[in-house]
């Protein structure tokens, strides 16, 4: 169970580090002053791209807790 354990901890690090990744690419779009739908259409698109990593995040945060308690 060790693995599973580990292997959820680097699953929840990888999302974490994508969440980051997109909180800095919405700074990045808002200080290039954009137009308005242009704003809109780009974080529209890191939005895609947080939820991916926000469900990367919780299906290894699953995974440690089936390893605690199987374990």
């Amino acid at each position: 169970m060790a693995a599973l354990i580990w292997g959820g901890s680097a699953l929840t690090l990888v999302g974490l580090g994508g969440i980051l990744w997109c909180i800095r690419l919405v700074i990045r779009a808002r200080r290039e002053g954009l137009d308005e739908a242009a704003l809109r259409a780009r974080l529209q698109r890191i939005v895609a791209m947080n939820l991916g990593a926000l469900g990367l995040s919780v299906l290894g945060l699953m995974a440690v807790i089936a390893g605690i308690s199987l374990g």
